[in-house]
């Protein structure tokens, strides 16, 4: 049996002497008058990467999903389609501001929203649409909007895992009215935690600066605040490290996609197997690698990471479909839309997330691709 000589982690960041360096400066300097110094330059940073007008820093990426929900005004009595196949922090906020979730299917190639499902579920309490670029694969923005203006909706882009990515021509977070993005220890560009929060929209980032510091407008010194609102702000060392990050984009983004590549390579003619998807007009960032398994090899997504365990090879599962999870046992009108034979049901029962993290080499690609053709050899 195939056995890494030392543990492969499944994810895990990139961090040079120059995030050191700035990380230091910021913990040194970054007080009185210059207490905002790195968070503007990681916010005009990340919205002139994404080629939006407007970033806000926040502690992570589910407050910029809180603060984009409550600064549109959706509340209580509204409804906000999302997809059923996600991480629970994309939809969590509906319910923190008092709305109520509907969750649909997704498609069976992109593992995003899918459009068709959404139209369905447009009814009169739709307030938003939120959609996610999984895994760092994009949604289909263009048919997404056209929903969203025929129904006077709102559409929100979590494009968390998927900073880098392109879809015809424009970057991931540039679409719809406003965007969030994850900085957590394992995406491609890392805070430790913390997110952020674009738009091209001044009145929606007005709004957002007011509602983050716990309803009073920036720069306000009395502390008379009108409404009761958030504690959403990023601390400069955060934002340090993230300017350091950004610096490296580029490269950065070379290596998910070099690291993708070498999966490929290995992997692409074993049968039962697929991996992300890049369709036509996109370049996907390949945040996680990820294999789905055919059914007929007898492998779910927890045997198969079992197997990769006895290996030394961590992995993650497929996220599961939020209808399955006991969290929404309770809210039946929320997964009133979702199909009993939905591909993303499939997809996500028998989806595993390969290493991934940037201490990723072809030598350690090798060894778990040929523990991936090993364990399924033994299932036929």
């Amino acid at each position: 049996m195939i056995v890494a000589p030392e543990r492969i982690p499944v994810a895990g960041p990139s961090i040079s002497d120059r995030e050191v360096e700035l990380v230091a400066d910021a913990a040194r300097n970054a007080w009185y008058k210059n207490h905002a110094e790195f968070n503007n330059r990681f916010e005009r940073m990340l919205a002139d990467y994404v080629g939006v007008r407007y970033a806000v820093s926040t502690p992570h990426c589910t407050a910029a999903l809180h603060l984009a929900l409550a600064a549109l005004g959706v509340g209580p009595g509204d409804e906000v389609i999302a997809p059923d196949v996600t991480w629970i922090a994309s939809v969590a906020p509906i319910v923190y501001v008092g709305a109520e979730p509907v969750l649909v299917d997704i498609d069976p190639v992109t593992w995003c929203l899918d459009p068709a499902a959404v139209e369905r579920a447009v009814g009169p309490r739709t307030k938003a649409i939120i959609g996610v670029d999984l895994y760092g694969s994009t949604c289909d923005w263009a048919r997404l909007q056209d929903i969203a203006d025929r129904h006077g909706l709102a559409l929100i882009e979590d494009a968390a895992e998927a900073l880098g990515s392109l879809h015809h021509g424009r970057r991931a977070g540039a679409f719809g009215r406003v965007s969030a993005f994850s900085f957590h220890g394992s995406k491609t560009v890392v805070t430790g935690e913390g997110g952020m929060l674009a738009t091209d929209d001044k009145d929606l980032f007005d709004r957002v600066l007011f509602l983050r510091d716990h309803g009073r407008n920036p720069g306000d010194r009395f502390f008379l605040n009108t409404e009761i609102a958030f504690k959403y702000r990023m601390s400069a060392v955060q934002a340090a490290l993230g300017v350091a990050q950004m610096e490296r984009i580029d490269e950065l983004i070379a290596h998910k996609r070099a690291i993708f590549n070498w999966y490929r390579d290995r992997l692409s003619g074993l049968n039962g197997l697929t991996l992300n998807a890049e369709p036509a007009d996109t370049q996907n960032s390949f945040w996680m690698v990820t294999i789905i398994l055919d059914p007929s090899r007898g492998l779910d997504k927890f045997a198969m990471m079992a197997e990769l365990d006895k290996r030394n090879i961590d992995s993650r599962p497929f996220f599961s479909p939020l209808s399955s999870l006991p969290a929404f046992n309770d809210r039946p009108s929320a997964t009133r839309f979702v199909t009993p034979q939905d591909a993303g049901k499939v997809i996500a029962a028998y989806g595993v997330n390969l290493p991934s993290g940037y201490n990723m080499t072809e030598d350690k690609v090798d060894i778990v691709a040929a523990a991936v053709h090993e364990i399924l050899a033994g299932r036929g």
